[in-house]
């Protein structure tokens, strides 16, 4: 008879995700379809937008929108640096939810 073994995973594997609000202000300098392309596509990160006001000015938009993002430290890095070399202000807040049980 053949048995084998399973091997266990490492116990460092436990990834932390953090959840995050994000906030972004277009400036007329990128598409805001094009950007949420971007950051699921390109960067791997799926999102939820909240809340936006975004206008269309002779194809331009301007703007703010809201993202909940479900995050780890290393993927937000990634999008930060993306924004802030697209010269996009952003802020973000790390989203407290109280659970109940």
């Amino acid at each position: 008879m053949i048995t084998q073994k399973l091997q266990s995973l490492p116990q460092k594997l436990n990834i932390s995700k953090k959840e995050l609000i994000l906030e972004v202000e277009l400036n007329g300098k990128m598409k805001f379809d094009y950007l949420l392309n971007i950051i699921c596509n390109q960067i791997g990160m799926c999102y939820r937008v909240l809340n936006a006001d975004v206008e269309y000015i002779n194809g331009n938009d301007f703007g703010s929108f809201q993202l909940y993002l479900n995050t780890t430290k290393e993927e937000f890095q990634n999008l930060e640096y993306f924004l802030n070399k697209n010269k996009l202000l952003n802020t973000n807040v790390e989203y407290l939810c109280r659970k109940y049980s």
